[in-house]
């Protein structure tokens, strides 16, 4: 089968449009995340990643069954995925919980398409083009900001020491990581003819279930009360399942690095909600910060491609 067969060229603003509501979903985790304070983030993170993921899961087991023997012959492509599916909500709730929603958010999410560039340079072997580097230079100058001048206050949490914000940020960048790799491995098997839900919930569905020891080991708290069990519930249910099998639609339609893009708007979302509600602020320079970070935005989805349509040899 074509190495690109189960990318669909019609239905990219459909896709595009699934992307932008999943972003949104996605802005709402570290906000919600602040209603149930004495759960720790590894277990939101294991919650959302982990219920989620298995519910895709089982959303899929007709097509996981039609494309089974696609998928045990990509299974190295499936559990790389799935490691990083793993790997991604750990870091990611950390990062929010050491430096707060916004800059957690902004990190994470705003580096993606940065490391979603490299991934498909390294893997895909596709050539970075100046474009890319204007918008990296940008997204890291922000992320430079937001480590070392973001911080004026906290309001859900006290940091002690710079440490913690920088840790945060560091847990950020390897979410940021991870996210473009997962992205890029379910995106690799619908290129191979998988269709979009059995790449999605193989990918997940095995994230998921590494994910449950680490459920088992932190989750006690998620059952103290049902505020607590709500938040849990709203994580794995809204913005991860939910959210994951609209932007799976979207990778049959679109390429990582579009995706990656548009869901920049993402950190957009989760600073207001994070200074609306949660009544964190930032800095002026964390503002500018985080301000460069969007840009990427701006510069990285230009008319022009991000990468040349010249191959590295």
């Amino acid at each position: 089968m074509s190495d690109t067969s189960a990318i669909r060229t019609d239905g990219a603003g459909l896709g595009i449009l699934c992307v932008l509501i999943a972003s949104f979903l996605w802005g709402t985790t570290g906000t919600v995340a602040t209603f149930a304070p004495e759960v720790g983030p590894l277990a939101i993170g294991a919650v959302a990643m982990g219920l989620g993921g298995i519910l895709q899961a089982l959303l899929a087991l007709r097509a996981l069954k039609r494309d089974g023997t696609m998928l045990r012959q990509y299974w190295p492509v499936v559990l790389f995925g799935a490691l990083s599916v793993a790997a991604y909500p750990l870091a990611f709730y950390s990062s929010m919980y050491l430096a707060g929603v916004t800059v957690g958010t902004v990190v994470t999410i705003g580096s993606a398409p940065l490391f979603s560039a490299l991934t498909e340079w390294v893997f895909d072997r596709k050539t970075l083009s100046k474009q890319w580097l204007a918008g990296s230079v940008a997204g890291l100058a922000g992320i430079v900001l937001l480590c070392f001048f973001g911080e004026e206050q906290k309001a859900a949490q006290v940091v002690s020491s710079s440490w913690e914000v920088t840790a945060g940020v560091v847990l950020g960048l390897i979410g940021g990581l991870t996210y473009a790799l997962y992205t890029w491995a379910a995106h690799r098997l619908m290129r191979k003819g998988i269709s979009s839900k059995a790449a999605m919930g193989a990918i997940f569905g095995i994230g998921g279930i590494l994910l449950m020891p680490v459920l088992l080991a932190t989750g006690g708290a998620l059952l103290s009360s049902w505020n607590n069990a709500l938040v849990g519930a709203y994580m794995a249910v809204i913005p991860m399942f939910t959210g994951y099998v609209l932007f799976g639609y979207a990778l049959a339609r679109i390429s990582v690095s579009t995706a990656t893009t548009i869901t920049l708007i993402e950190p957009v979302i989760a600073a207001l909600l994070a200074v609306v509600i949660v009544g964190e602020t930032l800095s002026a320079l964390g503002w500018l910060g985080a301000v460069l970070v969007i840009s990427c935005l701006v510069i990285l989805s230009a008319p022009q491609n991000t990468f040349s349509r010249k191959q590295r040899r």
